[in-house]
């Protein structure tokens, strides 16, 4: 198949999921911020790396968070140990809207095919995205699922997560490892779970 032909279909495929969601008088960006706010990590859930993830200034992400503060569907965490840096939450306001979004039909679509579809389907998806982040000099984010620094082998231990990230020295649940993070390195095969995205900006 024309390589051309590949760009064009992932391409479209952006637009149906992205293009069709602007409801609730949101913006485009607006969308964008709950999208990824509700698929990132805790460690992840910061403006700085949304602006990373988005390859825009942190000027303009302050300005879609400020907004969507005062509507009500972001709010602030801030550190205990650094009242500096915070993290963002989704109201349950957001989180209704969210349930609706055309993402989800996308979303939908990859559940329906195969695991081992899926696997190598998200193999595929990655090295492209990767491929692109490094020309365009952009921060490449991913899941746990296929990341450097995963340790464990999904086994419990009494009082320990089956997971863990070697970089941050955290347990990691099940449910987290799907999530997308910031300091995502390529470097294990594909675990397929329930659900596995793997993405960069």
């Amino acid at each position: 198949m024309d390589s051309r032909i590949i760009a064009e279909l992932v391409l479209h495929l952006g637009r149906m999921a992205s293009g069709d969601g602007l409801v609730e008088g949101l913006s485009a960006a607006q969308w964008a911020a709950l999208r990824y706010i509700a698929s990132a990590n805790r460690f992840s859930r910061t403006p700085s790396a949304f602006a990373m993830f988005h390859g825009t200034t942190r000027g303009t992400v302050s300005q879609t968070i400020k907004s969507l503060e005062s509507h009500g569907y972001l709010t602030r965490m801030w550190s205990e140990t650094d009242r500096r840096s915070c993290q963002l939450v989704l109201t349950d306001k957001a989180r209704t809207i969210l349930v609706n979004d055309s993402f989800e039909a996308l979303a939908r679509a990859a559940d329906a095919l195969p695991p081992s579809v899926r696997g190598h389907f998200v193999s595929t998806l990655q090295r492209m995205l990767h491929q692109v982040a490094k020309e365009r000099g952009a921060s490449t984010f991913g899941t746990c699922t296929s990341c450097e620094y995963l340790e464990g082998d999904g086994c419990s231990s009494e009082g320990q997560a089956p997971y863990a990230c070697g970089l941050m020295s955290e347990w990691l649940l099940p449910k987290e490892l799907d999530e997308i993070c910031i300091n995502f390195v390529p470097g294990k095969p594909i675990m397929v779970t329930s659900s596995v995205t793997g993405v960069a900006p």
